[in-house]
């Protein structure tokens, strides 16, 4: 009497994951629609669309005529203000909020996977402080003595110093099995970072100090072409790897032993985990600074839509609702008081944070029913 149900259900999934895809790409269409056109020089839908289309017309024209139309194209590109506006300041920094905050939640995700619990995540577990840490000390002692560096060696920073905390957290797994106890340890671990990012900070110039103030606070106002592409080479491949191991993911949340059963190398995925999170949330925070409640948030909300669990379902939903998240987060941060732009980290623990507390008092109520 039960089979044709289980069955219905199965059938539902993918159905579901469908609408729920289109809701959030009609929502990140809208959002990058909005975050073209609204600012202190508004730009209509309209002629937001002319320029883009014009834009890739005449660039896939100049490709293929080996630069034929160079000059057309620079006169697309920058021949107005409102151009100027939209492909040099607007269009890089909402590309980048939504490729760095889907790569922010995918990263949440895998180490809610890794470590079993929703609450989980990059910033509560410290990783983002010692990313954060690394690149203080990064751009404090190296920068002077290097010159100017590059988005890449930022980005490779942040992954040193994502790894050596994710290390600490590992090892200290081993031995405290409660996960409150942990996440106690992490936000520790993210105070400790904290403070030797500060005791650095002393020996920093007047403009280091603004520099890294302002970076720290977290935000999507440095965006340009240079750390779009940055952010298109390392978090596509790093999310769509992820997407890979969809298969291992499910088996591995029914447990190690089952996940053994079916072929799982359990070191070398636990491995892979570490090193995508780690490499995902490292660019996020070296590209933009530390972002809160991405990581936690967005997947439990991603999961409550689709009403699944299955990885194939949950990570690409996951990588579109970090995009839309931080899409919005982002305009809400620079039109509420503009021309005064708030940080990224400020709106979305306005909005992250009180569904962590739903999520966290949901948890301790199905722990004592």
């Amino acid at each position: 009497m039960n089979r044709p149900k289980l069955h219905a259900a199965r059938l539902s999934d993918p159905g579901r994951f469908v609408l729920v895809m289109i809701l959030l790409a009609g929502l990140l269409a809208a959002g990058l629609v909005l975050n073209a056109n609204i600012g202190s020089v508004p730009i209509p839908p309209g002629q937001v669309f002319r320029l883009v289309w014009q834009s890739l017309r005449c660039g896939a024209a100049n490709l293929l005529t080996g630069g034929k139309y160079a000059e057309e194209l620079s006169q697309i590109l920058w021949g107005s203000t409102e151009s100027q506006i939209l492909f040099g300041i607007r269009l890089p920094r909402l590309l980048l909020a939504a490729v760095l905050g889907g790569a922010l939640s995918v990263s949440g995700y895998l180490l809610q996977v890794f470590f079993r619990n929703p609450i989980a995540g990059p910033f509560v577990l410290g990783i983002s402080s010692g990313a954060k840490m690394v690149v203080g000390i990064t751009l404090i002692f190296l920068a002077p003595a290097l010159g100017p560096l590059n988005p890449l060696s930022l980005v490779l920073a942040a992954f040193a110093g994502s790894l050596v905390i994710t290390a600490f957290v590992l090892l200290f797994s081993q031995t405290v099995r409660s996960m409150s106890m942990l996440l106690v340890i992490g936000i520790m671990v993210g105070y400790l970072c904290g403070a030797v990012t500060d005791f650095c900070i002393t020996f920093a110039t007047e403009y280091q100090v603004v520099n890294l103030t302002n970076w720290a606070m977290g935000s999507f106002s440095g965006a340009n072409w240079e750390t779009v592409r940055t952010a298109l080479a390392l978090c596509l491949p790093g999310t769509a790897a992820a997407m890979l191991l969809s298969k291992p993911i499910s088996a591995y949340a029914l447990g190690e032993g089952y996940a053994q059963s079916m072929g799982v190398r359990i070191k070398p995925f636990r491995v892979a985990l570490i090193l995508l999170s780690s490499l995902l949330s490292a660019c996020v925070t070296a590209l933009a600074g530390p972002i809160s409640f991405v990581g936690i948030a967005v997947p439990h909300i991603t999961r409550s839509l689709l009403k699944s669990s299955r990885p194939l379902f949950v990570l690409p939903a996951v990588f579109l609702s970090g995009a839309v998240f931080c899409v919005f987060c982002d305009l809400i941060a620079r039109t509420v008081f503009s021309p005064t732009e708030l940080a990224i980290g400020t709106v979305t623990s306005a909005f992250g944070a009180p569904v962590v507390i739903w999520m966290m008092v949901q948890r301790r109520r199905a722990q004592e029913g």
